[in-house]
Parts: C-alpha cells; structure tokens; sequence
C-alpha cells in the first residue's frame, strides 16, 4: 500500500515527500521498525518517538507517521497528523483492512473479571461451533495457537494484525479485554464492536486516570461507541446491573441494553446461588422466561457474576441456555484466578489475581463461605501505580482475614517497605493481625508453615505472573510453584 493511498482512506493528514512509497509493515517502537514499515512517532509519558525517527530510518523505515516534520530525517516521505496515536488506530485498520468488520467483536472492560468472563465468552461460543479468537491479559488464543501478550490490550497495530490473523485463520468471532489504558490512549478507536461487556467499576489505576470520574469516562467509551459502525449482527450493551454504574452506562449507549446480576429488575439473573471450595452452582434466569440451572467449576460469588456475564453474551447472539450450561461444566478455569494449589496438604492454598480492594474483598469473602478453620491472606501492592488503593487493601484483609502476611509485589521503582507501610496503616484502622516479610517466597514459606487443618491460605496479587520486578531488574517469580515447592517440603518433613 503506498502513503497516498493510506492516507487517503484514513481521511485524515497530509502528505510530505514521495506519497508513491510503499509500506509494508506499521511499528510503533524504532526499536523493532524493519524494511519498509511505517514508522510511527508517539509523544509518550516518559519519551517521545519523535526522537528516534533518524534511528528508525536507519533500520529501514520507507515512511513515518508524525505530528512535528521537523523531526524528520532529511529527505524523509511522512504523513503529519495533529494527533498521532490516533491516528496510528487509523493508518493501522486501514492497513489491515478493517479486520474487525469480520468478526463479531466482543469487548470486555471492568475493573475486575475481564479475563475470566473473556475466557468463558469463548468457552461458551466455542462450545456451540462458533470459531472464537480471543486476545487479552494471559494471551492470544487463535484456535489450537496461543501467542505471548505483552499488554491487556495490545497497541492498535498489533491488534490490528491480531484481528487480521484471527479472521484469517476461519475464526467468526473474537473477545477481548478492553482496558481503560487501550481506550484513553486510542487504541481500540477503529475497533468496530458489537458487544460492549462491563463488569464493574472500583478503585484502581487512578495512577493514571488521577480521579475516579476520568476513570469512568475512559470505561465509558466503548459504550458510547456501540452502533457508530455499518454492521448487521446482534448487537447488544451488556451491563452488570448491580453495579453502581449501570445506570450512567445504560443511559450513554445507542444499541440494545442487556443487563445481568444478581439482584432484582436485570435481565439475566441468577437465584439459588449455592458457592463450595469447587465452585458454584446456581439457577440462570433469562428474559424468554427460561431457567438453567449452572454449575460450574470455580468458586465464588463474583465467579457467578462473570459466568452470568458471558451467558448474557451468548443470549444476545442467540445461544440455547443447556448448551451453555454444558459449555461452563466443562470449564476447567482461568491460570491464577482462584486457581486451587493441592499437593495433598490438609488446608487450601488457592493463588488469585486480586490487586484491587474489591477483588481481595471478593477473594476473601469467598474464602470464608466455605473454609472450616481461619483464613490467611500472603499479598502487597504494585510500586509506581494507584498508592490510593493500598490501605484500602489493608482495611479489606485486616477485616475479612484472621492474619495477614504483607510481602513485595512488583514494587518497580520504589522501596517495597514504602508499600508496606502504606498498607500497614489500613490494617491498623480494622486492628488486624499481619506480620512483614519482604521476600516473597519467605513470605509464603511463613504463611503455609503457620496454616492448620481445614484453614485457607490466600496467596494474591500476582495470579498469573511468572515474575517480580524490582528497581534494578525483573526476576523469575511465580507464586503457584513457589507454593507447590513449599507444600512439597512441608508434606515431605
């Protein structure tokens, strides 16, 4: 494709130098521009692209993407744009030919359970022979393949070409997590949807966001954007209906509103909700006036939700409710997410992704409706993120556990003792019990060593993660072996 034919059907910048040079590739990061890519500079948070178009040049770049010219190299074919990470959502559809107006597009957003309702989105759709492609925080599953990620919501030329590659490979349908990162920074502008999923909206990258409406209105987009596109499947909003949110988000879309929950006037609801060590079970209720009953495989009141969230998106597409009952059976669950650790120990160790004062509150909540003894909680707080979160943390497991165990959790730049006493300061409000181990693998060594029959040990806040990143470099970490190589040695003393 040549610049002026890319420019012309993005509709947007002008032209400088040779506009019959062909592009081949798109890339973002100079870094990895190969021969003939478009490189496209981004004025970033802690650099600006613009800087490194002479070495993207160097690395064969044939044309750039910019808002100054100025920073071109000398001789240079560019498109300029007033706007340049949107318009880079722009250039990168139309490169890859507008790969979601393929597939019935799926997006998930929510402050927690974007992964696990994305997961059985695809479970459920899969279960009824609709090809499924799914992109989001764990990875890329296309079919048998599953490819590394190294966002929840890749940049808009690499999921443009993930989409690209789903359609053709045969899949019908594609579910992703949405973050509110990918929406504020334009990443998913061209992405043409079909089905907005939100989950629920609590505390967490207001980092980012710096207050809690910003927050909301970076959510909020993708439902405002519902219906723009020329497509004629079923189109729907699905809202958690016991969210405080629902109403705000109900009142902002264009296309048909399906709300799920678990309290009165939703759509999809569920009753007869019954939450064991092996899951749940309860009785789905849909708007035709049918009933299911459900049961499936991992645990807790907020698993519910998710499972009623992915069943309102297989209602919407026209999916019967026993088939997707069966679907969710035979589920076997989402890595790091209430995920069960059992190497024949006498108390659970369950590892779970919970970062936010919401998600330990539901991981620990859950915990109690089924453990026999008391319940331990191993957790920390991500260093260079929302520092308004961490003592609600603390609030949360000085409340709803017996004991605590605060341990490092990606502290990134700053000093993880710094976190601790953040969080120290919420458990003290509640009077809760909690001890300090910074290294994180003493720190469950401690909390197992302590536990007794019929207990819970909680181990959250990294979930899937296989690693720990500090100030002066990234390290292997992963908490489900770490806890499988301390319950050996423990079962074997």
């Amino acid at each position: 494709m040549t610049v002026d034919e890319l420019v012309g059907q993005m509709g947007q910048g002008h032209v400088v130098g040779n506009g019959q040079v062909t592009v081949t590739g798109i890339q973002h990061d100079s870094r990895q521009v190969e021969k003939g890519d478009l490189f496209c500079a981004i004025p970033g948070f802690h650099t600006d692209g613009h800087l490194y178009c002479a070495e993207a040049q160097a690395r064969g770049a044939a044309a750039f993407l910019v808002e100054r010219p100025d920073a071109l190299p000398a001789g240079a074919t560019a498109i300029v744009v007033a706007n340049a990470r949107a318009a880079l959502a722009h250039a990168a559809d139309v490169f890859y030919g507008h790969p979601s107006g393929r597939l019935w597009m799926v997006g998930v957003t929510g402050t927690n359970g974007k992964t696990t309702t994305t997961h059985l989105v695809r479970a459920i759709l899969e279960g009824s022979d609709v090809a499924c492609g799914l992109t989001g925080t764990l990875h890329t599953l296309i079919g048998p393949e599953t490819f590394k990620v190294v966002r929840t919501t890749p940049e808009a030329p690499d999921l443009q070409r993930i989409l690209r590659y789903m359609g053709d490979r045969g899949m019908h349908a594609a579910v992703m997590e949405v973050s509110s990162h990918a929406l504020a920074l334009s990443r998913v502008d061209t992405v043409d949807y079909d089905v907005g999923v939100f989950t629920n909206l609590t505390q967490d990258h207001l980092d980012f966001h710096k207050d809690f409406e910003s927050y909301f209105r970076a959510k909020a987009m993708l439902f405002e954007r519902l219906g723009s596109g020329l497509k004629k499947g079923p189109q729907a909003a699905v809202i958690n209906g016991d969210d405080r949110y629902a109403g705000r988000l109900i009142e902002l879309t264009r296309v048909p509103v399906v709300t799920y929950g678990l309290g009165l006037g939703v759509d999809v609801r569920a009753t007869d909700v019954a939450v064991s060590s092996d899951g749940v079970r309860f009785t789905a209720h849909f708007p035709s006036g049918l009933r299911q009953s459900v049961a499936f495989g991992m645990p807790g009141r907020f698993n519910v939700q998710n499972a009623l969230a992915a069943m309102t998106v297989g209602y919407v597409y026209g999916l019967a409710p026993e088939t997707m009952a069966d679907s969710l059976a035979r589920y076997k669950g989402v890595p790091g997410r209430f995920e069960r650790i059992d190497e024949g120990q006498p108390y659970s160790v369950i590892v779970d992704y919970a970062h936010t004062p919401d998600g330990l509150s539901n991981a620990l909540s859950t915990a109690r409706e089924f453990t026999q003894g008391k319940i331990g909680v191993v957790f920390g707080a991500g260093g260079d993120r929302d520092q308004g979160k961490r003592p609600l943390m603390g609030e949360v497991a000085g409340r709803l556990a017996d004991w605590t165990v605060l341990t490092a959790d990606n502290p990134r730049s700053e000093d993880p003792m710094d976190i601790i006493r953040e969080i120290e300061t919420g458990i003290r409000r509640v009077h809760g019990d909690w001890q300090v181990e910074l290294d994180r693998e003493r720190a469950i060594k401690i909390a197992l060593s302590q536990a007794q029959p019929g207990d819970v040990v909680l181990i959250v806040g990294k979930g899937h993660e296989t690693y720990q990143i500090y100030r002066d470099g990234t390290i292997h970490f992963d908490d489900r072996e770490v806890a499988r190589q301390v319950l050996r040695e423990l079962m074997q003393a």
